[in-house]
Formats: structure tokens, C-alpha cells, sequence
């Protein structure tokens, strides 16, 4: 009876805004298993958003015996792998650097040109966010959901002491899942048909491992000078990059890539929840913050396209639009959804290389736009 009792007394302590998260949360979890959107990352946010909104849920207190009353796991690993040290993020950073092949950015170094115009989108929202009455640093934490690249929205949010950081990673996340709806949309608004089908044919350069090797090393540098503050950001991609194509770590390279990512993107999911309590969460802040970020990404995916069509007036060499909004930092789904409309428009024309190089270099430009944010506003 007892048991049924405390049962009773759960159910009827459950306030609406609850309700709402555990919503939220199943829908996560639909969208993770069954659209296959981004499962690493929201089936563990979902999960999170319903185990931190159960009544008294023992995940953010409990009380242990000859302790007392202590954090429970998923404050604790929010406290210690993110608000304390944003460890969790930088150590993905890692993981995404020993994954990319910067050969065709520097077979192309034109592409750096796309990378940095697709961070439009980020300066634009704060801009608006501000403007709708944000304080300055939440502003700038909603801006960099643009980057299209999670972890880097939950550092600059945390170090800037947003109050919205749960909103802002469940959106930077969401719209990373959804780059296959949202691009084309964005894209079809600024391009035509003609320009959709412009063919870039593909000649790679040679690119040696010493430049491969000397690449990390030498943005580290530059990042370090220009912008001090991206260079936690830069330097854990570059260090995770500099491992795989040092050629003499190859088992450490495959441990990033697999091992250290999987694993850290699985805590990052679930710790990220501590943010996504009902009281926090359930507001009409939120789904600003949603409608905001959205623009922030589909104006970063804009701003490539335009400039793409700004250098075709004088380059006798076309550009295909499509390629400019492959700069954001959603690596690689960027790139496969400009593959996929390319073909779409035209069977033979293939944009995949050209697209790959854009979208690493929106990796890169991505954490500089994070750093310069910190500089400017921390």
C-alpha cells in the first residue's frame, strides 16, 4: 500500500509544464529512431528531458545514506563536463577533427571564401535577438545557432552564462537533424533552376601529407593571433585533425573517431537534459529561441548561396550556388544535401568534392565565429 502511496503522490505532483516536457522528450526519441534524425544525440536528450522532470527524480538530487542530500548523475555530469570546464563539447571537438579530410578544402582553397560567408546567418539573429529584447550575452549565445554545429553552441552559451542554454542546444541540434528539410527550402528561395544546374568540374590538386600535416598546426597558429578566444574550439578540432594525418597514431585516430566520439556525444545527449527542467525549459522564450535559431540557420545557408552568385558576376569560372550554402558547419550532411539537389537538377553533375571543402570550411569558420563571439561579448 505503501508503494501505491508514494505512486499516487507522484502522479498528482505532476505539474503541466512536466506534461509538456515529457512530450518534448518522446518526440525527441520519435524523431531519433524513427526519421533517423541525429539518434546519437536526441534519444539521449529525449530520455534526459523525461528523466530530469520526474517528480523529486534522483538524477539531479538524492540523498544517500551517511552523505545526505548530494547531486544526482545528471547534474553532477552537467556541473563537472560542462559548467565547470565545457570539457564535454571540447573533447568532441577531438573526435570531429580526426574525422575530417581537409584535402579538398586545400585542394580548393576558394572554398574558405563560402565557409566564412555562411556565418551571416549568426551575427544577423543577434542583431534580431536583441532587437526582441534579449539581454546581449543570451543574444549572442542565440545567434551561434547558426553555426549549425551543437557543441559549439552549448560552450559559447555556457561561457557567456546564458540563461537558455537547454533551448538553445535542443534548437542547435534539432536543425543540425534537420539540415535535409530546412537547406533545400533556403536554398530554392535565393537560386533558380539555371543556376542549380551550373557544372563545377572537379580537378583536384596534389596535396602532400606534409601540407595535410602542417594545415592544423598553421590555423592553430593563425586562430591563436586573430581570434584568442576560438582557440579552445579551433585547437581540439585541429589537434584531433593534426592525429589523423600525422600517419604514425592511426589506432589513436580510429579511438577519436569512434571510440572518444561516440562515447562523449552519448553523455553530452543525456547531460544536456539538466537544462530541459520544465521550470526552465516550458516558456514563451523557448519557442522564440526556436523560431530564432531557424533564421539564424537558414540566413547562414543564404549567405553562401549570395555570395556564390556575387562572384559569378566576375569570375569566368561559375560557381554553383548550391556549393556556397554547403559552408555551413553541419559536417557532412551539408555537403550530401548539396550533392542531392545537384543531381536532382542534373544526373551527371556531381558537386560532392566542391561541396566537402565548403563544409569543412565551415567547420573551421564555425569555431572562429564562436571565439570571436567570446571575445566580444564574455
Amino acid at each position: 500500500m505503501q508503494e501505491l502511496s508514494f505512486l499516487w503522490e507522484g502522479i498528482t505532483s505532476v505539474t503541466w509544464q512536466q506534461l509538456v516536457m515529457y512530450g518534448v522528450g518522446i518526440l525527441l526519441i520519435w524523431f531519433a529512431i524513427k526519421k533517423d534524425y541525429e539518434p546519437a544525440l536526441l534519444l539521449p536528450m529525449g530520455f534526459g528531458a523525461i528523466l530530469v522532470n520526474l517528480p523529486m527524480s534522483a538524477a539531479i538530487n538524492q540523498t544517500m545514506a551517511g552523505i545526505g542530500e548530494t547531486h544526482g548523475i545528471i547534474q553532477w555530469l552537467f556541473e563537472t563536463g560542462i559548467a565547470a570546464s565545457e570539457a564535454f563539447p571540447l573533447l568532441l571537438f577531438i573526435g570531429i577533427g580526426a574525422m575530417i579530410d581537409f584535402g579538398p578544402l586545400l585542394s580548393n582553397p576558394k572554398m574558405f571564401l563560402f565557409g566564412a560567408a555562411a556565418q551571416f546567418g549568426i551575427f544577423l539573429t543577434i542583431v534580431f535577438a536583441v532587437v526582441l529584447g534579449f539581454d546581449l550575452k543570451d543574444a549572442a549565445s542565440i545567434g551561434i545557432i547558426g553555426a549549425a554545429d551543437g557543441p559549439t553552441s552549448i560552450l559559447v552559451s555556457q561561457v557567456l552564462n546564458s540563461n537558455y542554454i537547454g533551448p538553445i542546444a535542443v534548437a542547435a541540434y534539432s536543425y543540425m537533424a534537420l539540415v535535409p528539410i530546412v537547406q533545400p527550402m533556403a536554398i530554392k528561395l535565393v537560386t533558380t533552376k539555371k543556376e542549380r544546374m551550373i557544372r563545377m568540374p572537379y580537378a583536384p590538386g596534389s596535396v602532400s601529407k606534409s601540407a595535410k600535416i602542417a594545415f592544423p598546426i598553421i590555423v592553430t597558429f593563425i586562430a591563436g593571433f586573430v581570434a584568442p578566444d576560438s582557440v579552445s574550439l579551433i585547437g581540439m578540432i585541429m589537434f584531433g585533425n593534426l592525429i589523423r594525418e600525422c600517419g604514425c597514431l592511426n589506432s589513436l585516430s580510429d579511438t577519436a573517431q569512434n571510440g572518444l566520439a561516440n562515447l562523449i556525444t552519448l553523455l553530452l545527449g543525456i547531460t544536456i537534459s539538466f537544462s530541459m527542467r520544465a521550470e526552465q525549459f516550458v516558456q514563451p522564450s523557448t519557442i522564440l529561441i526556436m523560431v530564432l535559431g531557424l533564421v539564424a540557420f537558414v540566413f547562414d545557408t543564404i549567405g553562401g548561396c549570395l555570395l556564390a552568385k556575387f562572384i559569378n558576376l566576375f569570375s569566368k569560372n561559375k560557381v554553383n550556388p548550391l556549393v556556397g550554402a554547403a559552408g555551413i558547419s553541419a559536417f557532412p550532411m551539408s555537403a550530401r544535401v548539396v550533392q542531392k539537389m545537384g543531381l536532382q537538377e542534373d544526373p551527371t553533375n556531381h558537386l560532392l568534392m566542391h561541396a566537402v571543402g565548403a563544409n569543412v570550411s565551415g567547420q573551421i569558420a564555425s569555431a572562429v565565429a564562436g571565439g570571436i563571439i567570446l571575445g566580444f561579448f564574455r
